[in-house]
């Protein structure tokens, strides 16, 4: 085995020794490079094993992303090993690979922060490794119409907004399991105080105590919305429910990063008015002071990223401060359904119940990035990881074959956790996933799509917004004990193991979801199991599912086809099951109303599922 040493106080013109480490990965990486690819730098054949890069404790800052090829793979069947110093020790050593620039220089003007950052552009800012929010206003004061452009309003609090362009506008549940974010372009005051150009749909809006003030009756405020996120809405969202149609994504439920919404301690506002010299401002906590507390700003999009490796590991790594940009170009955030989001194109509608209901969906999307993407890898490891504090989805592994995420932590994160596609014998297990889609709220823990032989097994996801484990159609998938915990805890209609689509062509290729136990499913409207949209052959056996408005649901559309479900154990029964219809098998399944015979019955099952090495953080 040969070994390179990293520490952030060595230096890059340093030999990589115990002694005298480098200062870098890429130099590691580099170094690592030269070795394998060329033999004859190393005569005494060292390097015929694994050749393991051991990083020091400490914060290593990124300030690019750190990118491995084909070039960095393990040779003649061993592997190339990044990892932390002790990994698998009570020794281990605790390191930071961060693509975040530390915030000093702070003056304070009545009691708020200010920091010039010159071009900083970001999306979130960490405080002594707390997330802080943006400032933000619940929603538009006064009576507010939408128009093929933006907003009419009869208050003249907008305004006052320090600087229009920097405003984007949240709509939580355009569709239940959706929600959107617009830029703002301009506020002006209209010619009088008619609202009438362009209406679209008029709705009053609650007033907000704290912004209300400067109501004018003798001019309408006009707020003009970025293009083309804004007409993108207006294509993409629509829906007619009992009869009733509606257009557009209607009013924002709350307006984000203005100076003028500065007023809860905690949250913090980025000012882009005068370009180059962006001001960062952020109101305290009673407990805070510039000069002990570390604040920190993502600035990289990606991390790492490893494009068509093999034998690579990364172990007891935490990869942290990463943003996404994305969503606050003129293109807006138009979000659809799980990780998926709109970039303009074809919409097609969709008929729920003929004559009632119906809604428009994009024919094609993109999907949310991750900070940390493994792309065609081969025997590629991630092992005892942590992800945290980053503005997009934390892992993604695309293509390639037997990769493996094992035993990681993710938390505090923008979007979802792990994101599969495309990948043939991938492996998600033993991983601890809380606090997830603080930002995307429809981002599921853990995404699966288009893979061949996915198992996703032991893992446990608590408090998340939307659905917890999700696979879309692919080929024999295994969602196997795991364990969901306060799933759904902000938007609706998904659940927390939610499969969709054909999974293979017989029950010998298909989907098996065993063992699991899915507690606490919350919004008011979900299908804990939840099996949807055409799933077909696909098994669902041995699974508990309790505190849910649903436990599943049978009878959807496109319906279900050959779909079994048989030996679970639930608290109500699954809608639809006092009539099965024709593409699903429903047997041997037991409903136990009361709590504590629940848990009695299923305890084998509840303590088998779950993470395989239980920790805390």
């Amino acid at each position: 085995m040969t070994e390179f040493h990293v520490d952030p106080s060595g230096s890059d013109s340093w030999p990589g020794t115990a002694e005298r480490p480098f200062a870098s990965l890429h130099r590691a990486r580099d170094a690592v490079r030269d070795l394998v690819r060329d033999p004859a730098r190393d005569p005494a054949g060292t390097a015929t094993g694994d050749v393991v890069v051991q990083l020091r404790a400490g914060t290593h800052v990124l300030t690019e992303p750190f990118e491995l090829t084909e070039t960095d793979s393990g040779r003649d069947g061993h592997r190339i090993v990044y990892q932390a110093h002790g990994y698998g020790t009570a020794d281990q050593e605790e390191v930071v690979v961060s693509g975040g620039r530390e915030i000093t220089g702070w003056r304070v003007e009545d009691g708020v922060w200010l920091a010039d950052v010159g071009d900083l552009d970001t999306r979130q800012l960490y405080v002594d490794g707390r997330r802080s929010e943006r400032a933000a206003i619940d929603g538009l004061p006064g009576t507010v119409t939408m128009t093929e452009t933006g907003y009419e309003s009869d208050n003249a609090a907008p305004r006052a907004w320090h600087n229009p362009a920097d405003v984007e506008f949240v709509y939580r549940g355009v569709y239940p399991w959706t929600e959107a974010r617009c830029g703002v372009a301009a506020v002006t005051t209209g010619t009088d105080g008619a609202v009438t150009a362009g209406t679209v749909a008029a709705v009053t809006a609650g007033t907000d105590g704290a912004v209300t003030a400067g109501t004018d009756g003798d001019a309408a405020t006009v707020i003009t919305m970025a293009q083309p996120g804004f007409g993108w809405a207006l294509d993409l969202y629509n829906y007619a429910w009992d009869g009733n149609t509606f257009h557009g994504p209607g009013l924002p439920t709350r307006v984000e990063n203005d100076v003028t919404f500065l007023t809860e301690p905690g949250t913090f506002v980025l000012d882009r008015s005068q370009p180059g010299r962006h001001v960062l401002r952020y109101l305290p906590l009673p407990e805070e002071t510039p000069d002990r507390t570390r604040v920190v700003a993502p600035v990289l999009e990606t991390l790492l990223r490893a494009t068509g490796t093999s034998g690579v590991s990364f172990r007891g790594l935490v990869f942290a401060d990463a943003t996404w940009l994305r969503p606050g170009r003129a293109e807006g955030f138009l979000h659809y359904h799980g990780s998926g989001y709109y970039e303009g194109g074809p919409v097609d509608k969709v008929t729920l119940v003929e004559g009632q209901a119906w809604v428009t969906v994009p024919r094609e999307s993109a999907r949310i990035p991750a900070c940390v993407v493994i792309e065609d890898g081969v025997r590629v490891e991630v092992e005892r990881c942590r992800f945290t504090r980053m503005g997009a989805a934390g892992l993604e592994l695309t293509g390639g074959a037997d990769v493996s995420v094992r035993g990681c932590d993710f938390d505090t994160l923008s979007a979802g956790a792990v994101s599969v596609t495309r990948a043939v014998n991938p492996l998600v297990e033993d991983n601890w996933i809380q606090h997830t889609g603080l930002e995307f709220t429809g981002s599921p823990g853990i995404a699966v799509l288009g893979t061949k032989g996915c198992t996703v097994a032991h893992n446990q996801v608590e408090e998340v917004p939307h659905c917890g484990i999700v696979a879309g159609p692919a080929e024999g998938t295994r969602i196997l004990r795991n364990l969901t915990v306060g799933t759904m805890g902000v938007l609706a209609d998904g659940g927390g193991v939610y499969l969709s689509g054909p999974q293979g062509d017989s029950h010998e290729n298909g989907a098996v979801i065993r063992g699991n136990v899915i507690k606490d499913t919350r919004t008011p409207y979900n299908f804990a199991l939840y099996t949807d949209y055409g799933a077909a052959w696909v098994t669902v056996e041995g699974n508990v599912v309790t505190r849910a408005d649903n436990t599943a649901v049978l009878q959807v559309s496109p319906p279900l086809d050959n779909v079994v479900y048989r030996g679970n154990f639930w608290d109500a029964d699954p809608i639809g099951a006092a009539d099965v219809p024709a593409g699903v098998t429903y047997v041997d399944n037991t409903t136990l109303p009361d709590e504590e015979k629940l848990a009695t019955a299923t305890a084998a099952i509840q303590r088998d599922a779950g993470l395989l090495h239980p920790r805390s953080r």
